[in-house]
């Protein structure tokens, strides 16, 4: 009865023969070694995109450097005054049609901080009103491709105004500048120089209630039997003189 829904698909089909000693294959070594060759296929295709997106890569940044070329070529006198400039700008048009289809824009910097994963700075001017380290002119345009930086941008930022000091932060997060400045001490005059070596050479002197009474030594009255040791000595003295 089971054959019975499977007959007409069967007729006029040769049933598929099975080729011998299938039923003595170790089927769980043979999916391990699938997964094995599988996931070297995978390794190598990873492995051949990353060349391609690389040469790719290269290739871009060369023709962004053909579009600096054009831009160079489309400034010089001569060639304008030949009329070449209009040819040249078309060309570069075109050629940034096609880098705006492999997903590469310019950057575009002007009135932004000058961020370093963006821009190399190369020179610093003077504008009032606008704060430091804005882009404020653009030497080398970059590109951006799809999520990458292709090339960084070359720009000129606004410099510091005179004078100006700058906080750098500590470690608390305290300004590293001292809040305020210890004032000067005023030079010594000649006459105030002679006056304070004399105060530091003359010893201090002692207040009359600080210092303690003074006490005179009192000679130590010598025995009589001394006494007379010494008359009797000045005595012999005196005769043999």
């Amino acid at each position: 009865m089971t054959d019975a829904p499977t007959a007409p698909l069967l007729d006029g089909h040769r049933r598929l023969e099975i080729p011998p000693g299938v039923e003595e294959v170790d089927l769980e070594r043979k999916f391990g070694q699938l997964l094995f060759r599988a996931s070297l296929l995978g390794s190598k295709l990873t492995e051949q995109r990353q060349a391609a997106r690389a040469e790719q890569r290269e290739l871009l940044g060369i023709l962004v450097e053909v579009d600096d070329a054009l831009a160079a070529l489309g400034l010089d006198g001569e060639l304008a005054a030949l009329g070449r400039g209009a040819g040249i700008e078309a060309t570069r048009r075109r050629l940034l049609g096609q880098l705006a289809k492999a997903k590469v824009r310019p950057m575009r910097l002007e009135g932004m901080t000058a961020d370093p994963d963006l821009t190399e700075i190369v020179g610093t001017e003077f504008r009032p009103g606008v704060a430091p380290e804005t882009v404020v002119r653009t030497v080398l345009t970059g590109f951006f491709w799809e999520d990458e930086v292709l090339r960084r941008a070359q720009v000129v930022v606004a410099a510091p105004e005179s004078g100006q000091q700058w906080a750098l932060p500590a470690v608390g997060g305290e300004s590293a500048l001292p809040e305020s400045t210890p004032e000067a001490t005023p030079e010594p005059k000649p006459d105030q120089d002679e006056a304070a070596a004399h105060d530091a050479a003359a010893p201090e002197a002692v207040k009359p209630e600080a210092a303690a009474p003074a006490t005179r030594a009192q000679p130590k009255t010598a025995p009589p039997r001394a006494r007379r040791k010494g008359a009797v000595a000045g005595k012999l003295a005196k005769r043999k003189k």
